[in-house]
């Protein structure tokens, strides 16, 4: 072996284990997200439930909670209308005839909770993500096995120059 032949193949197999690290971390990564699926919704569940009574917060940040309130047609973020104390924004004015709506304050309002709203949009995502995640690893599978018919083809060339000396 000379020293050409040495460098490519200690090349090949330090891409070959980095690959295979990524490859390793990508499917743990995926495997914890699938499982942790249920672990994400209850933490957004608790997260959201600090910022009640809607009432109570800042204006921006009520301001932000009936702008997603309008895209998701839903009011409140846990217990629906209740999260938002006495008063019950005009963002969460049943519009839409088809959704579900309750009675509040002589209006009709939404009665969907945002937080399915939250978590069903988390989900997709995540699915997306984990999609990506194991595409990405069977394309590196393809390259590993790319690399290792790379290899093969250095050693059959070696051998090859070597007997015709």
């Amino acid at each position: 072996w000379d020293k050409y032949h040495v460098r490519a193949v200690i090349g090949l197999f330090q891409f070959f284990i980095g690959l295979l690290l990524i490859f390793i971390l990508l499917l743990i990564a995926g495997i914890l997200g699938a499982v942790g699926e249920k672990k994400s919704q209850v933490w957004v569940k608790e997260s959201l439930a600090k910022l009640l009574p809607l009432s109570d917060q800042k204006s921006e940040v009520q301001t932000d909670l009936q702008k997603l309130e309008v895209e998701a047609k839903c009011c409140g973020l846990i217990n629906g209308p209740s999260d938002w104390g006495s008063t019950v924004p005009s963002s969460c004015d049943c519009v839409d005839t088809a959704q579900a709506c309750q009675s509040a304050n002589g209006r009709q309002v939404y009665s969907t909770p945002c937080v399915k709203f939250v978590t069903s949009f988390m989900e997709k995502n995540a699915i997306i993500a984990l999609g990506i995640a194991f595409g990405i690893a069977v394309l590196m599978v393809r390259i590993q096995k790319f690399n290792l018919y790379n290899k093969a083809s250095i050693d059959t060339l070696y051998y090859t120059q070597q007997s015709l000396y």
